[in-house]
């Protein structure tokens, strides 16, 4: 399952860079949690969409560019710079993400970022 699911990982990412809200939930469990580590975590696929949303709304593109990864079994671990353009600058933002999967989708996905790379503070 290792090679699938960062299939799925990937997937996602390119969903972010397609700006397809659709798409990008397509990759949840309905169950799914999302949790930025600043802020609170989003349960259930309609929280989740929410908090997309609110991301895909304020940025012009957004790119997951993926440095490394690892996984084993239904856990996808990767270090990205994910860049956000917003009012025409880039906000480039590094992040840790951690990916669980189920049944080859993601049950669980925790960022671990600074907020200030998204916020330009």
């Amino acid at each position: 399952m290792t090679a699938e699911n960062r299939a799925v990982v990937q997937s996602l990412a390119d969903a972010w860079g397609a700006q397809d809200i659709d798409a990008i939930m397509g990759h949840f469990t309905d169950d799914v949690v999302y949790h930025n580590i600043p802020m609170d975590p989003a349960e259930g696929a309609d929280a989740v969409r929410a908090v997309i949303e609110g991301f895909l709304a304020i940025a012009e593109s957004i790119v997951f560019e993926t440095l490394n990864e690892v996984s084993e079994g239904d856990l996808v671990m990767n270090e990205r710079v994910d860049t956000f353009v917003i009012g025409g600058n880039d906000r480039p933002i590094k992040v840790m993400g951690t990916f669980e999967l189920r049944d080859g989708k993601i049950a669980r996905w925790r960022d671990y970022f600074d907020m200030a790379g998204l916020t330009g503070g």
